[in-house]
């Protein structure tokens, strides 16, 4: 059986052991992000991840029913996705627990599960479907700046901009995102690659998404709980900035020290990734204002 958690996480770490930061490629809402040829809608993070290349993704028996056929030697890409099982609950004793009306008492778990798909490049005989085109942003630094205050002010967080500070985090205690100057920066978009960092990291408050356990808020630099809520936010600033169609080099965030971190835990956990997107695109979705 594909354990699917282990495949994931080594197609990440592989990247990752080349210098490939793999969520710093455009992804949902860009013109080139990875779609599904049945739908239309852009796939979730973790795919896009996966997928990597842009365009179209078709299964075997679609692209059949669509009048065109896989070329030879062709090779699939996996997609994931939650499928929901429902399991009755069981007692200390290991018997079955009923409700008062005598229905089983159950509960919901999710299971990762795959389907394999292939690019439209990879097909012969058929058309791309949708016109994958993201709408035009007029002015993409006022667009950043409106959905970054917005979300600031919809969920009261404070916001501090210390005169030539050389720092940017996020303080829960205080529920305060603080950020040097933009002047500071050498572009636009590297200031607000750093600001949806922060905000990505805001999302997890117990009054929002309530991310944090224990300790994780504080965490040190390298251990598994800092590592994780990094992940998280690296990821939700990196989609929010494609959303947004602004682009940028490799941030400080992204040194060689970080890289060496995420290949540690993510060695460690091969569930990480998985869940740090999960994560990332529930945060993502509470600053853009989705719901989801």
């Amino acid at each position: 059986m594909k354990d699917l958690y282990t495949e994931i996480t080594n197609e990440i770490i592989a990247q990752l052991e080349q210098g490939i930061i793999p969520w710093q490629k455009p992804w949902t809402g860009a013109a080139d992000g990875a779609i599904s040829y049945s739908t239309g809608k852009p796939y979730s993070l973790i795919n896009q991840m996966l997928l990597q290349k842009p365009g179209e993704y078709i299964t075997f028996n679609q692209c059949k029913a669509a009048g065109g056929h896989v070329k030879k030697g062709a090779k699939a890409r996996f997609v994931v996705f939650w499928k929901i099982y429902q399991k009755q609950d069981i007692d200390e004793n290991g018997s079955p627990e009923f409700n008062d009306d005598g229905s089983p008492k159950t509960h919901n778990f999710p299971v990762l599960k795959y389907f394999q798909v292939f690019h439209l490049d990879d097909c012969e005989g058929i058309e791309p479907k949708w016109n994958n085109k993201a709408a035009e942003i007029a002015d993409t630094d006022a667009e950043a700046a409106r959905v970054f205050f917005e979300y600031m002010q919809r969920e009261g967080i404070k916001f501090d901009q210390g005169t030539l500070s050389d720092k940017a985090y996020y303080s829960p205690s205080l529920d305060l995102i603080h950020l040097p100057l933009m002047s500071q920066f050498s572009k636009t978009a590297e200031y607000y690659s750093t600001a949806f960092h922060e905000a990505t990291h805001s999302t997890g408050h117990p009054s929002r998404l309530n991310r944090f356990s224990g300790s994780a808020a504080a965490a040190a630099f390298g251990s598994e709980e800092y590592s994780k809520e990094e992940l998280v936010a690296e990821i939700g600033a990196a989609a929010i900035l494609s959303r947004l169609q602004l682009r940028t080099d490799s941030s400080f965030r992204n040194s060689a020290a970080y890289i060496q971190s995420w290949l540690r835990v993510l060695k460690n956990d091969k569930k990480m990734i998985v869940s740090a997107a999960a994560r990332a695109e529930k945060a993502v979705a509470l600053i853009m204002n989705e719901a989801k």
